[in-house]
């Protein structure tokens, strides 16, 4: 019996230990992510189109592709302005290492309209990050596999 407790208290030390830093890439882009789509979500275009290549590539599953930032800015103000707020779903996200050039996110995230306040959709995301000259840009952004919520994730999202 005492080794048992032994063990259970070991395991709970181990549990209760602090847990290990973030990693500062993921830590450094999870921060840009949050600037870039609040000014989304605010229709700050202005700041909004800063984050991005001038030669942006964007692919999306049911809007086609852009290959200059100009045009993937003028869809932002045509179709989510004033309509739709993003929201990251936070466990979902995640970064890797691109040696010598820079990191790729990707995650899901939800769409909420703003008329009704209901979080409806979710779509899948990729975006590469570049930095140069110590500042970080996205070059390639993939916005794939948009569907409506389940009836959980709209739960979900009411209770956020």
């Amino acid at each position: 019996m005492r080794l048992t407790t032994a063990i259970a208290v070991a395991a709970a030390v181990l549990a209760t230990s602090v847990p290990p830093p973030a990693d500062p890439l993921a830590t450094e882009i999870g921060a840009l992510d949050a600037k870039v789509f609040d000014a989304y979500n605010r229709c700050d275009l202005s700041t909004f189109s800063g984050y991005f290549d001038p030669k942006v590539a964007f692919y999306h599953d049911t809007g086609g592709a852009t290959f200059e930032r100009d045009a993937m800015v003028d869809g932002v103000r045509k179709f989510i302005c004033g309509k739709v707020k993003r929201e990251l779903i936070p466990a979902t996200f995640r970064v890797y290492t691109i040696k010598d050039y820079g990191a790729i996110e990707e995650g899901e995230h939800r769409f909420c309209d703003l008329a009704t306040g209901r979080c409806e959709g979710v779509a899948r995301f990729v975006m590469v990050w570049a930095k140069q000259d110590g500042a970080w840009r996205i070059t390639s952004v993939l916005s794939y596999g948009h569907r409506a919520a389940t009836p959980a994730e709209q739960r979900s999202a009411a209770t956020r």
